[in-house]
């Protein structure tokens, strides 16, 4: 068989066209964790105007030197003050009150004596302290959310501030996710037979695919018969955008997906690369629909869904990136298995900034060990020709966050 290098299979799926631009409008406190499909410009700077940043006097820094200064009155937040602050006046100021005209310091409150419509200074501030310059958190016509990035806490709160009540954001991409296999077990269900296993791919994976931002149509299991295979696979695409699969892309004799697949009308873009773990995954595409068929162990199908899967999600939503990869430095020595592009479960640790990686509690053995993937794990990759590595080499590393 075949089996075409990992970088030339990134290159193929980066170059696929795909359904992308369809864009909805959602209520803001409905848009966490949706894809923003346009930048978030600044309309106006922030603050308008000169701001008080704590609550105090304001006043001219040239007045710090004298015996007294008289005391005009209150200025609360969300007052429109209209008076001037003259030579040896001053104006009580609280934190997110616009500083009052003439007026270029504020000095806090524990730095001065009040006493008889007057203060007196006891220690004094720097020109300008206390007071937020207009457009210190942004200016107008600042780009400050960039189209692509994945709503969060901070960015509903800057568009809170921008009074966004509609957001415009990527329509999701629907993923439909079947697991094919007679030895499959459904969650739920119970048997007598001890050789079944019980299925966690389509969960895992829906949990995966909904995290990056896709909505998932989960079909369950469906056991190893060709027609019902190809029925499911069908009905799966009228629907779906992406169409993952797991189990039956192998060479034995049930392995019936990688046969289906071509029948199905769909032209397969590439089948067998040469990764481990899922060497045998297929990737094809009908008109703007893709089937992705993945290998059925837990670990493997988990892998192969953030190598290819993700990067296409990604692509449909308008991200600029489907994971984050860093440069990480061994910590211990690593034994390479194979002569293909590895993917090896390891735990990450940051120190004074810089990423390093041990394998303590991974276990080594067969790809369906989806424990290794727990706590603060990651994926490290090494290459074909990479061999043996020492510790403190740099590796690339997939952190398995944030998708």
């Amino acid at each position: 068989m075949n089996l075409l290098s990992y970088e030339s299979s990134q290159n193929m799926l980066d170059l696929l066209e795909v359904n992308s631009g369809k864009i909805e409008n959602v209520p803001l406190s409905s848009s966490l964790g949706r894809v923003l499909a346009q930048d978030i410009v600044a309309k106006f700077n922030d603050p308008r105007f000169p701001t008080a940043s704590m609550d105090g006097y304001a006043l001219k820094h040239a007045d710090l030197d004298l015996e007294s200064i008289d005391i005009l009155g209150d200025n609360p937040a969300g007052k429109d003050e209209t008076r001037e602050v003259t030579d040896g006046t001053c104006i009580k100021t609280f934190t997110g009150s616009k500083m009052p005209e003439g007026a270029d310091t504020l000095i806090q409150i524990e730095n001065v004596n009040s006493y008889g419509g007057k203060i007196t200074i006891d220690e004094k501030v720097p020109f300008g302290s206390s007071v937020r310059p207009i457009g210190e958190g942004y200016k107008a016509g600042d780009i400050l959310i960039k189209k692509g990035t994945k709503i969060g806490f901070a960015q509903i709160g800057v568009m809170a501030g921008l009074n966004k009540v509609m957001v415009s954001v990527s329509v999701k991409p629907k993923v439909a996710i079947i697991a094919t296999g007679s030895e499959i077990l459904d969650l739920g269900e119970e048997s007598d037979n001890p050789a079944q296993i019980r299925s966690s791919n389509n969960y895992t994976l829906a949990a995966l695919f909904e995290q990056a931002g896709a909505e998932v149509i989960q079909l369950g299991t469906v056991g190893d018969d060709k027609e019902i295979i190809m029925q499911t696979f069908e009905n799966a695409l009228c629907s779906a955008d992406i169409l993952v699969s797991t189990g039956g892309v192998s060479v034995g004799d049930y392995d019936f997906v990688k046969d289906i697949v071509p029948r199905l009308g769909a032209d397969v873009v590439f089948k067998g690369v040469s990764i481990k773990p899922g060497r045998h995954i297929m990737v094809a595409q009908r008109e703007n629909k893709f089937i992705l068929a993945l290998p059925g162990f837990a670990y493997s199908s988990t892998v192969t869904s953030i190598l290819f899967a993700l990067p296409l999600i990604a692509k449909m939503l308008g991200k600029e990136k489907a994971y984050t990869m860093v440069e990480a430095k061994l910590s211990v020595d690593f034994n390479k298995r194979s002569r293909f592009t590895e993917f090896t479960a390891c735990n990450v640790v940051v120190e004074d900034g810089e990423y390093f990686i041990n394998f303590d509690s991974k276990k080594v053995g067969s790809s369906a060990i989806l424990t290794n993937m727990l706590d603060e794990s990651a994926l490290m990759i090494t290459g074909e020709e990479d061999k043996n590595l020492q510790a403190g080499t740099f590796v690339n590393v997939i952190l398995l966050e944030n998708f």
